[in-house]
């Protein structure tokens, strides 16, 4: 049986700005936590997050996307948000990450399904699309990337990944990572932020930061350090100079693969990250052949600053360029 630890639905009672019911996916022993709002037989928009955040992502969007008449599918990865947390940091690998997403996928039979992926929703992602393109009509690419022979990584991803080695910024007892999302927004300075990090103790923020940092926190808010362990796993898998839990030979295949495929692609960029710059986005949709819509203030976690506005471009582009069951 695989040890883990299951956030109390009470972390989630008061976040007045996502209140959807919770749905759960059984994979083997574990319980996966996903959002399902719309009509059940609209087309489907796969939201998928990354790291260090959850479906909350998405609470700027799914309200305007099922407004435009789409099925909202948000998943919680297995170590985030609603889902169970393996206690076991050895869990975590990126092609576990990427089945559990299949079966999800299957259990469902989610079809005529756009892709919204950022981070680490990408490779986990874009899995799904090379291995079942009969299921996506669409692609909607933010701020990630997938390895391959030739892929720079900037020094924003080298960076991050030695802040979580041992001895890095990050490398804390439960580390309280929603003061990130706080501080990326812009809503409180580094000098305020990473002070609260080391010492563990809550800062004196606004009243929109206080909302968004206890939003991205429910989901840790009282839980031992071993739930932190899918944290800490998702950065030490980025595939540089080794590629132990990244996947990567298999990130190299499904890049190809979707180098090939017919399918519309936009990609919406936040061009003020420096993780996965603007000339990276540009220079990966130009080899798909895809629409390219530039946000400049917006940083990595664009869902978070710049909801409405991505929402507003992906609609845009579906209608320019609609597809055989497109709303």
């Amino acid at each position: 049986m695989t040890e883990s630890i299951r956030t109390p639905e009470t972390n989630f009672s008061e976040l007045s700005d996502f209140n959807y019911p919770p749905h759960y996916h059984q994979w083997q022993d574990l319980r996966v936590h996903y959002i399902d709002e719309g009509p059940r037989s609209a087309p489907v928009m796969l939201l998928m997050h990354g790291m260090p955040t959850w479906s909350y992502l998405y609470r700027h969007m799914i309200p305007k996307l099922v407004e435009a008449g789409y099925r909202c599918i948000a998943p919680d990865h297995l170590g985030f948000g609603r889902s169970d947390k393996p206690m076991d940091i050895h869990w975590y690998t990126i092609a576990r990450h990427t089945e559990v997403l299949t079966s999800l996928i299957r259990a469902l039979d989610l079809q005529r399904v756009t892709l919204v992926c950022q981070d680490w929703g990408g490779p986990t992602g874009l899995a799904q699309v090379a291995m079942m393109p009969e299921r996506f009509e669409r692609l909607c690419i933010m701020n990630t990337w997938l390895h391959h022979e030739g892929y720079d990584y900037s020094e924003g991803i080298r960076n991050w990944n030695q802040a979580w080695q041992p001895g890095g910024r990050f490398d804390l007892v439960c580390p309280d990572v929603a003061l990130l999302l706080v501080l990326s927004a812009g809503l409180a300075t580094p000098d305020v932020i990473f002070p609260a990090l080391a010492s563990g103790e809550s800062p004196a923020l606004s009243e929109e930061a206080e909302r968004v940092y206890q939003g991205f926190a429910a989901p840790y808010r009282g839980l031992p350090d071993t739930a932190f362990n899918g944290f800490r796993r998702f950065p030490r898998s980025i595939p540089m100079d080794s590629f132990d839990n990244g996947n990567a030979a298999a990130q190299q295949l499904h890049y190809k693969t979707l180098l090939t495929l017919a399918l519309p692609v936009h990609f919406i960029w936040g061009c003020a990250d420096n993780v996965f710059t603007e000339s990276w986005g540009r220079t990966w949709s130009d080899r798909m052949q895809g629409t390219f819509d530039p946000i400049q203030t917006a940083g990595h976690f664009l869902q978070n600053t710049h909801g409405p506005e991505v929402v507003e471009h992906l609609l845009r582009r579906i209608r320019e360029t609609p597809s055989h069951h497109s709303v």
